[in-house]
């Protein structure tokens, strides 16, 4: 038994769209609660989000502005078999049923709750912008206002004229950071979770956690439960691969970090006590952000929907804030080996929204069978690799030339991209190009003539009007005029879609079916969800924090 040295009636392990609103619901409802937290700053990946939180069922805004919803109907949106997008992948077939009923009765309650906590929501009709597999029948998006609180991409706040219509995951973490101190939450910066406890005969209730502080452990005793919320497994190598074998060291650029990491630690530590996985297809399953494109290209960090400033806190761990890509026709993307592979032009996956499928029939066939099979194999290709027998698909290159960066208005030099880190490279010529490509994830060398080559043949399908490989429509702009440039165009990885088995109360399942008692889990650190960001996790989070504040000491 650990020797404890401070306790709680509730612990909960990270401060992020699950771990506040588990905290503040735990302490209103009289529970004493320490909240520890990895990083030295609150809000987790939900922090540097955009903000798009899908709760529906019937809400103040769905009302006021005559949007018909129900429980019942988020219910059956969201385990619908018959949706399908137009790769063939199902965005809700694998849904845990017991999970979405709880979200379906919960979510509209949890808009009202955030409501009254301090978040302010842009007083607008929900819309569809942000959704990712949040159902198809009636609109369920609500985007926090980011009012006057400076925001960590940039280090400072938004326009004044902007900030009750401007949206960000600042909107929703600041006010509820603000609720929980105001609660009499106790919050634990820098304590980073290294192990759950449980006891090894009884009731083998869950008894606490060890955290490490600046190279000190310490035991925090949990009278009634631990809520893991932990935020997801995408910065964890080993652990995402048991998803997809793909998905090796070179997958760097990770959507919210450096600001936070999601390490599997909450996963692992569970795992370690007896907790099972579950709903794995949602993480395998090639629908929505879970991999993207990315929309700036010359940094590590380039998530189409994240943008770093140079202005923000940590920008000495991103480094620079990469080119945004305009318009893909300025640029072709090559392998390790110099060689083209697909469409640059081509989308992400997508993902069932409010209205992707019209007419809509609930649970009918016809909504499957009437989807145009149209597969967008540009992420696949890309981490396809180059035939060495490894199973990465090693750095992706966005190569282009001067002119392109006249049109497109970049900047080629820090702190626009990152040469120091190795992901931006120039050269007067394209085989020095190619011969100055070495960095750490770069395992062979790009041959010079390959990259001659290939880039020779694409400009041949300028003058042709037609790209004879690939099929980008109408190759527009030939890459000739030094100097040319090569810079950082992996995919990056984003969503965490599988985790920890849970029940309708959050609680946390082992491997032959049975509730780990004390133990509860909720967002990204959870399975059985396909529903992308912010709802699940601050819905699962107020549940949590309602059944581990009841659970007997």
């Amino acid at each position: 038994m650990p020797d404890w040295q401070c306790e709680a009636d509730v612990v909960v392990i990270g401060s992020g769209a699950t771990g506040l609103p588990a905290a503040i619901v735990a302490r209103e409802a009289g529970a004493s609660v320490i909240l520890v937290e990895a990083q030295p700053h609150i809000g987790g990946h939900a922090m540097v989000s955009g903000g798009n939180v899908a709760l529906g069922g019937g809400t103040s805004a769905q009302k006021k502005y005559g949007i018909v919803d129900s429980p019942d109907l988020v219910f059956q949106d969201l385990t619908d078999w018959s949706v399908v997008e137009p790769n063939g992948f199902p965005d809700y077939r694998y849904n845990d049923r017991e999970i979405i009923r709880a979200f379906a009765d919960y979510s509209a309650p949890t808009y009202e709750w955030l409501a009254a906590h301090g978040v302010m929501f842009i007083d607008a009709p929900p819309d569809k912008r942000g959704g990712n597999a949040v159902g198809n029948s009636v609109p369920r998006e609500n985007h926090p206002a980011v009012m006057d609180w400076a925001m960590v991409q940039t280090g400072k706040p938004a326009r004044l004229e902007t900030q009750a219509t401007r949206c960000s995951g600042n909107g929703l973490m600041r006010p509820l950071e603000a609720a929980a101190y105001k609660a009499g939450v106790e919050i634990m910066l820098e304590h980073k979770m290294t192990a759950i406890h449980r006891e090894a005969t009884g009731r083998r209730r869950v008894t606490g956690i060890t955290v490490e502080h600046r190279g000190a452990a310490l035991d925090i005793r949990a009278r009634k439960a631990v809520i893991v919320a932990t935020g997801g497994s995408t910065g964890n190598i080993e652990f995402r691969r048991m998803f997809d074998p793909r998905l090796t060291e070179e997958y760097c650029g990770l959507a919210g970090m450096p600001w936070s990491d999601q390490d599997a630690s909450g996963e692992i530590a569970a795992m370690a006590v007896g907790a099972s996985l579950w709903g794995l297809y949602n993480q395998t399953g090639e629908f929505g952000s879970g991999i993207t494109k990315p929309g700036s290209i010359g940094c590590q960090y380039g998530y189409c929907h994240l943008h770093w400033g140079t202005g923000s806190p940590i920008f000495d761990r991103i480094r620079a804030t990469g080119l945004a890509v305009k318009d893909w026709q300025d640029l072709i993307l090559v392998n390790m080996l110099g060689q083209r592979f697909y469409d640059e032009t081509s989308g992400q996956f997508t993902a069932n929204n409010h209205g992707s499928i019209d007419p809509y029939v609930p649970n009918d066939w016809r909504n499957a069978s009437d989807i145009a099979y149209k597969p967008n194999n540009l992420i696949n290709a890309a981490m396809a690799g180059i035939g060495d027998g490894h199973n990465g698909g090693g750095p992706i290159w966005a190569i282009f030339d001067a002119d392109a960066v006249a049109r497109e208005e970049w900047k080629p030099a820090p702190p626009y991209v990152d040469i120091d880190g190795g992901f931006f490279f120039s050269a007067p010529s394209l085989a020095e190009l190619a011969q100055k490509i070495v960095m750490k994830y770069q395992r062979v060398a790009m041959p010079p003539q390959a990259l001659e080559e290939t880039v020779k043949r694409y400009n041949g399908f300028v003058d042709a009007g037609r790209d004879a490989d690939f099929a980008k429509p109408k190759p527009l702009h030939k890459i000739a005029k030094a100097p040319f440039y090569a810079a950082w165009a992996t995919p990056v990885i984003h969503d965490t879609r599988a985790g920890l088995r849970i029940n309708a109360r959050t609680q946390v399942v082992d491997m032959n079916g049975k509730v780990i008692p004390g133990l509860y889990c909720g967002g990204e650190s959870a399975g059985g969800f396909s529903l992308h960001g912010l709802a699940r996790a601050a819905c699962q989070g107020v549940i949590a924090g309602q059944n581990a504040a009841s659970e007997e000491s």
